[in-house]
Formats: C-alpha cells, structure tokens, sequence
C-alpha cells in the first residue's frame, strides 16, 4: 500500500549483527540470525506457550477475553465487543470509524489471519500522476533512473529478520503493507515496537483506524511460491507468528492531511506499532532476534549518502509473497513549498512495498531512516518522509507510554 506516488534481541554470544555495510557502504545487507525458532530449511513459529495479545488473557473456556479497559473504549463508542469478534469490524459506518489518535482499538480476534486469508490479502495502491508529482519542480530534483528490484535472499531470518508484513483490514477489504522491527530506547533488548508509513495504519483526513493489524515478521520465510503455499502449516508462513498491534501512532500531519493519493499528509506518512503476540510471552525483538535503530537526524538528501528500501511488493508483477530491496542514492521530492521535503530513489517496487524501511549507514551501522510512502504511476521511483523531531517525539512516547506493557 502506497501514499501519494505509489503510496505503496538480545544478542547471544556476541555473534549476531542487525545490518552491516558491505563494500564502502556500496550496498546494504540486512543480517541476523534468528534468537530461536527458525532455521534454513523449517521454521518454528512457536515463540512460547502463554497468549498475550493486546492486553488479552485467557478466558474462563480457555479462548481469549478482551480485557475490561478496551471493552470499555468501545462501547464508549457504542461498539458491543462480541458483536465486534463475530464480524462487526466489517460495519464502516461512519459513526464507528474511530478516527481521532486516542480512539485507536484493535482486539485480537485470534484465528481470523490465517494462511489463506494472508494471501488473499491485496495491496491499496495509493499514486501520483507525473503532473502531481512534478509540483515543486524548484525544489525537487530530476526524476531518478529506474533501479530495478532485487530479490532478498532466503531464509529471511538470516538475512532481513527485522522485515516484515503488515495485514489490516479496511473498507476496501483485506490489505498489505510492509514493516520493519525498531529497537526501544527504554525497553533495551525487549522491543516490541514495528516502524511503518501512516497509511498503513490509518485513512488519513477521510477516514480513520483501519482494523485488524497484525505485524508479520519474516513472512514467507523461505520465499515460496502460491503453489508451493497451498495448504502450507500457518510456521511456514508465519515463522514467529502473529503480532497484533495494541496500539499505534501516526502523524497529526497524515491524519489531517493524508488522502487516497497521499496529500499533504505524504511528508508525515510514519508510524509507529506497539505489538503483542497472539500466541506467547517474550518480546517480538527476543522472539526474531533483531531489531533496528532509527536515525532521526533528518540529513539533507545530498548528503545522506547511499540508501536501501524492502518491502513486500505485491501489485503486478510481483505478488506480495517475496521479500524485495532496492539500493540507490536519494534525491529530494518536494510536493509543495509548504511541506518538508522527502527523500525519492529510483525503485520498482509496487504497492504493498509501502511502510517497509529505508536504510543507511550512520557511523558504521545501518539505521532505518525513512519508509515508502509514495511512487508514480510507473512504478520507476518510491519517496519517503524525512524522520526529524515531529517523528521523534511519536517514537519517544510510544516507548515511554505503552513500551513496557
């Protein structure tokens, strides 16, 4: 899923690296060996016995209860919570599309992302026209060269485990988006926090919360084929699980100003997931063993030096399945004078791409930078939101306020 263009652990034994720079930052290799769990032929998707999701615990008949606080929040809302599990999420009615940041809910509706619903899951593809996206012409610099997608090697737990897919639920029906394991400044080791662009979580100035987001680490681990999927065990897809995001933030900027296209919202299209597993007790960072800083320097595009975006593309000719990266050196975008400028590189990633992680090398280690937010209708470049201090303080206070939970 895309905005504007194509809005498309601990360590043990010292051995395992995050990301790593390969031949004078030529090139970024994801690199991690997962904490337990995967491994390059199969893949153990049990992170542990207790289930714990968005605050749920078990019930007196051994399913899972929505704990009395977020009962509360939706009935505030005049949402009856068993209604809403057996398939009132689906009623978009303008008075229970929760919109405003406080209004966030998503109670874990444990089975509904299986197998087969993840892979019937489409992308919501969010373009520009070339007229669109040549508004600031004084500001923007020329259209970068087309870099064409390269695939990610398998197994992704050792060589991209911080990257995942987003699957969320919206009128439209069921959608991708991409996302990246973040480290947590305050819960070191023990995060639980997933980076990913704001429309992936959120309609933007015409709608609000989309339902059902689950983070997907790792998802197809071994990059298989639909028909080699049929019928596959859901570890086979989903390595480490399921992990339902008890609560998430976007930007005032994306919830007032984004749009189907992307909007003004384009240059504040970021958020920030707090996740629980729907099955197990550690944290999503113990759990795949990796976890990424994030950089909100902001540098200038000039400056920046090289950068790698992966995602999960999944418009034509891709089909959301396999994990993609593109490599190039950014260049400014700049939809309006009045908006903060955005980094563009040349990539042919498609929707579903949209949320995954922009890398650079800062002081010899790789840190996420930016996420895909938009691309045109070509399908040649992808643009992401500088991470300055309004993204800062978002990332801050999700730690600080639900982090430890």
């Amino acid at each position: 899923m895309r905005s504007p263009s194509t809005p498309c652990a601990a360590h043990r034994g010292g051995r395992r690296r995050l990301l790593a720079a390969a031949g004078l930052v030529a090139a970024l290799a994801l690199t991690a060996t997962a904490c337990g769990g995967a491994t390059d032929d199969t893949a153990d998707g049990d992170p542990g016995a207790a289930a714990s999701a968005s605050g749920a615990a078990d019930g007196a008949d051994g399913g899972v209860a929505i704990p009395g606080d977020i009962k509360d929040r939706l009935k505030e809302h005049g949402i009856d919570v068993d209604a809403w599990k057996d398939g009132g999420w689906k009623d978009w009615d303008r008075d229970k599309w929760l919109s405003e940041a406080k209004d966030f809910v998503n109670p874990v509706i444990e089975g509904l992302w299986e197998p087969e619903r993840m892979l019937s899951a489409q992308e919501a593809d969010k373009t520009m026209s070339v007229q669109e996206a040549a508004a600031d012409q004084g500001v923007s610099d020329p259209a970068p060269a087309p870099v064409e997608a390269e695939a990610e090697r398998t197994p992704y737990h050792r060589n991209a485990a911080p990257v995942g897919k987003i699957f969320f639920d919206s009128p439209e029906g069921s959608m991708v988006c991409s996302g990246t394991v973040i480290k947590d400044v305050n819960h070191p080791g023990r995060s639980n926090l997933v980076w990913t662009a704001g429309h992936c979580v959120h309609a933007g100035g015409g709608g609000g919360w989309y339902r059902n987001i689950v983070f997907v680490p790792a998802y197809n681990d071994l990059g298989r084929s639909e028909a080699e999927l049929t019928g596959a065990a859901p570890q086979e897809i989903a390595p480490y699980g399921n992990w339902w995001a008890d609560w998430a933030a976007t930007s005032n900027g994306w919830i007032e100003g984004g749009s189907a296209s992307g909007g003004s919202g384009a240059a504040y299209d970021y958020a920030v997931l707090h996740v629980q597993p729907e099955q197990g007790a550690k944290s999503l960072e113990e759990t795949v063993g990796a976890a990424l800083d994030v950089d909100f320097s902001a540098p200038a595009a000039a400056e920046a030096g090289q950068m790698g975006a992966w995602g999960y593309p999944a418009a034509p000719p891709y089909n959301g399945l396999r994990m993609f990266k593109c490599l190039d050196a950014p260049g400014r975008l700049s939809l309006s004078p009045s908006l903060p400028t955005m980094y563009r590189i040349g990539c042919t990633m498609t929707g579903g791409s949209s949320g995954g992680g922009w890398f650079r090398v800062v002081d010899g280690e790789a840190k996420l930078v930016s996420n895909t937010s938009i691309g045109p209708l070509d399908n040649t470049w992808l643009a992401g939101p500088q991470l300055g201090q309004d993204a800062r303080a978002l990332y801050e206070n999700m730690s600080e306020t639900y982090g430890g939970q």
